[in-house]
């Protein structure tokens, strides 16, 4: 080898050399560095171990966060229902468009048609003298299906309309038609309580004076002037016909203890209804609803026998309806007691009116007959019974 390729080689060799120097002294600083590196981490990491961890949450960037999540979410359904609806707008739109289209060309399909016949028609005439019959007939047929097949989509979209509301229309009028039968009483007894209950203007029944003993009819009757009540009473009745007699007037209710009859000395016990369906066929179904409005000496009359007997009104008092005992009184004169339901509407209480006799004289009055019915009575008489008690006593057989 000259000294010129001795040069040239050695050059090289000295360069490759200085090359794998340098990357060796590259990898030692790298690994210096990354052993101090990790170094570093490492005693961080234990600081962090050691150190005691604290959160504090601004309230106030939670506030923030909060309304902004809030806002988000608004805006996405907003946005949302909006696109939905408009949508739905448009697919309906769509829809009629496409309905209206279809007509349109039917319409101008029928009348191209119905052109068509007529210019062949007048051909025709005009060389052939005939025409084709069948085909208007067809022509006919095919606008009678156009107007049926309209006439039918109009009613199936109308139908479609009132078909989800029906049920609900049903459903109400049934709850108000099952409502108005079981409690119509509760709307037209206050009603009645200051009408006229009985057949009588109220202008003929007046207050008489009560120093007059009258001779009147032989009938029975009950006469309350401020109430305008003028009633036939049905006396010496069992208790078991004490309801069907309220069908027709007042009842004389008797029970052991309490079985006067007018002028006697005891008490007389007069029962009648104060509310009924307004659907119920009995004419006294509301004779004593005014009850309540009678005040102490307000008068009562009573015709029996040809004789009008003449009460003033003393007390009232409301019991319960199986405190039958409240009638057994101890008197020394002629009592009266006029016994009805109360509230009016219900049969939840009784409400008692009692009166004494003040005409005629008490003189020579007669105590009242002991008297022990056949039936017991375990309670005060009511009123007829309801919708659903009717039904229930149908059924129950009672």
């Amino acid at each position: 080898m000259d000294a010129k390729d001795g040069g040239q080689t050695s050059d090289l060799q000295r360069q490759a050399a200085s090359a794998i120097a340098r990357k060796k002294v590259l990898a030692a600083y790298a690994g210096a560095a990354k052993k101090a590196a990790d170094a570093a981490a490492s005693k961080n990491n234990s600081r962090l171990k050691d150190a005691s961890v604290t959160s504090k949450i601004n309230s106030e960037s939670w506030k923030k966060y909060h309304s902004a999540w809030q806002n988000y979410y608004q805006k996405y359904y907003s946005d949302y229902y909006s696109k939905a609806a408009q949508d739905y707008i448009a697919k309906e739109r769509l829809k009629d468009a496409r309905e209206k289209a279809e007509e349109e060309e039917i319409l101008s399909s029928l009348t191209r048609s119905s052109a068509k016949i007529d210019s062949e028609s007048g051909l025709s005439l005009g060389t052939n003298m005939e025409y084709d019959a069948e085909a208007h007939e067809n022509s006919i047929k095919d606008k009678l299906r156009f107007k049926i097949r309209k006439k039918a989509t109009e009613s199936a979209k109308k139908t479609h309309r009132k078909r989800h509301l029906m049920p609900i229309v049903a459903g109400v009028a049934v709850v108000l038609l099952i409502l108005f039968l079981q409690y119509n009483r509760l709307i037209f007894a206050p009603i009645m309580a200051y009408v006229s209950p009985g057949n009588a203007p109220a202008s003929e029944i007046e207050a008489i004076d009560p120093t007059i003993t009258q001779t009147v009819s032989a009938d029975p009757r009950l006469i309350i002037p401020k109430l305008n009540v003028d009633v036939p009473i049905h006396f010496g009745i069992q208790l078991s016909e004490v309801m069907s007699a309220m069908n027709n007037g007042v009842a004389h209710y008797r029970i052991a203890g309490a079985s006067a009859y007018p002028g006697e000395i005891g008490n007389l016990v007069i029962t009648g209804h104060s509310a009924g369906d307004v659907y119920s066929s009995n004419p006294y179904k509301y004779i004593f609803s005014g009850l309540e409005r009678l005040e102490d000496g307000d008068l009562i009359y009573i015709n029996y026998n040809s004789i009008r007997y003449t009460y003033r009104v003393i007390k009232k008092e409301v019991v319960e309806p199986s405190n039958v005992a409240s009638l057994v009184v101890d008197t020394d004169k002629p009592l009266l007691t006029l016994v009805t339901c109360t509230p009016l509407g219900t049969s939840r209480y009784r409400l008692l009116v009692t009166a004494e006799q003040i005409s005629p004289s008490l003189e020579g009055a007669e105590e009242a007959e002991q008297y022990t019915p056949t039936d017991n009575s375990e309670s005060l008489p009511s009123n007829e019974p309801s919708f659903f008690e009717g039904i229930w006593n149908f059924l129950t057989g009672n």
